[in-house]
């Protein structure tokens, strides 16, 4: 090696195996039909078409690429091959320097008229000093890796790794809408009190997790999910099972508030949709030379809870219900979730991707019977009509450095139907650049 040549650098904070990591994500975005920037919730604008998107908005666009967060990880050997691993780790957000509290978000919206409020969305990420992840465990080349505590959901993992937006929030349908990763519901993408054991063998690897109960002040939720999976050349793909019982999928108080709240409010009341959900998901990706291609397909089925809520009972980050239903699907809601897309590495230090995103949900207006046919609907009348969602987004990500991306990219997203019911607009388009900076 010459003297001119220069060693790679590890330029890691790291002291006695505990590594300090981070980054942070912001930048400039335009929404032809959004809502007001919120201090709490994780993406700070509906990048995404929602029900309060109404009207224009141009400012600051958080966490549109991948998020703002900051943690510690280490590895201690303890004998052979044998070594002890923590994360803890945590999202805040760039605009107000809060952490990442989506139920936050939705609890300044109780009880304003859907015209008047502010940016909101349902979220695992509610406030929690480490909202992202908080376990340690075991891990070994040999006979695999062994964790306890909050972590991410095998379903949340197998979207971060097969989508062609890399789970980004501004640009991706199921990075922005966690119900994809969740399994049904984006308060299950992240598990508390959950074990979880992953391994390989050659090509071949597997994995489950397992969350009985949320602990105190978290609702009474069980999850259990199984995978599969296995890479070949360049092919890689994985199937997931997920069932989750007890799942709660929140929203804003209606206008005006009801009479009767309960008094138990812990860090705030929302209103709660509780479900059990049964999830399949298959995901797939190839690369070949600078090019990767990406798909993926979840089948998502709701059902009556067979233990319902109550208004009190507690939820994700210590909120509590302040109305429930336990009843809202007598014919069970089925939602499909198709992505795809591709991305080119056009040079070492600029990718270009390109994705598609579609949701198919069925009607499930009524209950089984001889006249259900009759109640079955296409229209966006009622929530429980047939619907769809489809989204198209494109992004350029220029590698400045080793620590810092450029980016610039754009979402076109719109619904139609029973997934459209109660919206005020019905498409909008988030063109965005931003910079992110990690360590």
């Amino acid at each position: 090696m010459s003297k001119n040549s220069k060693m790679p650098t590890d330029d890691s904070l790291t002291w006695h195996g505990i590594t300090l990591y981070g980054q942070i994500d912001g930048g400039l975005t335009y929404l032809s039909h959004g809502a007001p920037l919120s201090p709490t919730a994780g993406t700070g604008v509906n990048y995404l078409i929602a029900k309060n998107s109404n009207r224009s908005y141009f400012g600051f666009g958080a966490n549109g690429f991948a998020g703002s967060y900051i943690g510690l990880k280490g590895k201690q050997d303890i004998a052979g091959d044998l070594a002890a691993v923590f994360k803890l780790e945590t999202a805040f957000n760039p605009q107000s320097g809060l952490l990442s509290d989506g139920l936050r978000s939705i609890v300044q919206n109780n009880g304003v008229p859907i015209d008047r409020q502010n940016s909101f969305a349902d979220s695992a990420k509610a406030g929690q000093a480490f909202n992202v992840a908080a376990y340690g465990g075991l891990n070994s080349p040999t006979y695999g890796t062994l964790t306890y505590g909050r972590q991410a959901a095998l379903t949340s993992e197998a979207v971060a790794a097969y989508d062609p937006m890399a789970n980004s929030s501004a640009f991706s349908v199921v990075g922005y809408q966690g119900a994809t990763g969740g399994g049904g519901d984006t308060e299950n993408r992240i598990l508390d009190n959950s074990l979880k054991y992953a391994s390989s063998f050659g090509p071949v690897r597997g994995a489950v997790q397992a969350q009985i109960g949320s602990g105190p002040n978290a609702g009474r939720r069980s999850a259990v999910q199984a995978q599969v999976g296995g890479g070949y050349l360049g092919l890689s793909v994985d199937a997931i099972f997920s069932q989750v019982d007890g799942a709660v999928s929140a929203s804003p108080l209606p206008f005006p508030l009801p009479n009767g709240l309960p008094t138990n409010v812990g860090n705030g009341l929302v209103a709660a949709t509780v479900s059990d959900n049964t999830s399949y998901m298959f995901v797939a990706k190839y690369a070949t030379g600078p090019v990767k291609f990406f798909g993926g397909y979840e089948h998502i089925q709701f059902a009556n809870p067979k233990t319902p809520l109550n208004p009190g009972d507690f939820i994700s980050g210590g909120y509590a219900i302040g109305s429930v239903s336990n009843n809202s699907f007598s014919t069970d809601r089925v939602l499909q979730i198709f992505w795809t897309g591709a991305t080119y590495e056009a040079r070492s230090d600029l990718d270009l991707k390109l994705a598609y995103y579609h949701e198919e949900q069925n009607s499930y207006r009524g209950a089984p019977g001889p006249n259900f046919n009759a109640g079955r609907c296409s229209n966006a009348r009622l929530a429980q009509c047939s619907g769809q969602l489809d989204a198209l987004s494109f992004l350029m990500d220029y590698k400045y450095s080793k620590h810092m991306d450029v980016y610039a990219g754009i979402m076109w997203s719109q619904v139609s139907n029973g997934l459209a019911s109660g919206f005020l607009q019905r498409s909008t388009i988030d063109p965005t650049v931003g910079l992110r900076y990690r360590f």
